[in-house]
């Protein structure tokens, strides 16, 4: 009963942490996380879609080869998926309230989604998406579930690259190193 408390609360702090992250640093500055969030910012800058709408209908397709194929995968991201679009569209207003230089925001916004990925998977909880679709390659292929993120992020931003010009491309860049380097450190962490 304490753990399903604790993984609660690591789904709420992680999922508020996540958005403030993309409401406060990233979108000011047009900056992409990797992944489904990526993809569903690109939507947002484009067409004006709700970020955390875009993110959740995103991963429906993900949801259901999970429910299908492996649901445990499934059971481990749904929660996290919900708390976290929702809160990432109610949060929206923060979009105005941190007027940072893009660097800042970059490095800022990055250590909050960092954080918040990292404290949700301590739990063994995800926001579906990118992590999602790695563990099932991961599990298909035998490949390092880094690695394929890291392929994954790298294709979004780079598809990217055009419309949002190389300021920006650069400094998606940094924030997704940056939140692949904090995320790791507290996943070791969170197993020693």
């Amino acid at each position: 009963m304490i753990y399903i408390i604790q993984k609660a609360a690591a789904i709420l702090i992680g999922s508020l942490l996540i958005s403030i992250g993309i409401n406060g640093f990233l979108v000011p500055h047009h900056l992409l996380d990797g992944g489904v969030t990526g993809i569903a910012l690109i939507l947002h800058y484009y067409y004006g879609f709700p970020t955390g709408l875009g993110m959740f209908i995103l991963n429906i397709p993900l949801c259901i080869y999970a429910w299908i194929y492996e649901r445990t995968f499934l059971y481990n991201s749904f929660l996290g998926l919900i708390v976290a679009s929702i809160f990432i569209d109610w949060l929206a207003p923060l979009r105005t309230q941190f007027l940072l230089s893009i660097f800042t925001s970059g490095v800022l916004g990055g250590a909050f989604i960092g954080i918040g990925v990292g404290i949700m998977l301590r739990y063994k909880a995800t926001t579906g998406g990118t992590d999602l679709l790695a563990q099932f390659i991961t599990e298909a292929f035998s490949v390092n579930i880094g690695f394929v993120i890291l392929i994954i992020n790298g294709l979004i931003v780079t598809a990217a690259f055009n419309t949002l010009g190389l300021k920006a491309f650069l400094f998606s860049c940094l924030t997704i190193c940056i939140i692949g380097m904090i995320t790791s450190l507290m996943a070791r962490t969170s197993n020693s």
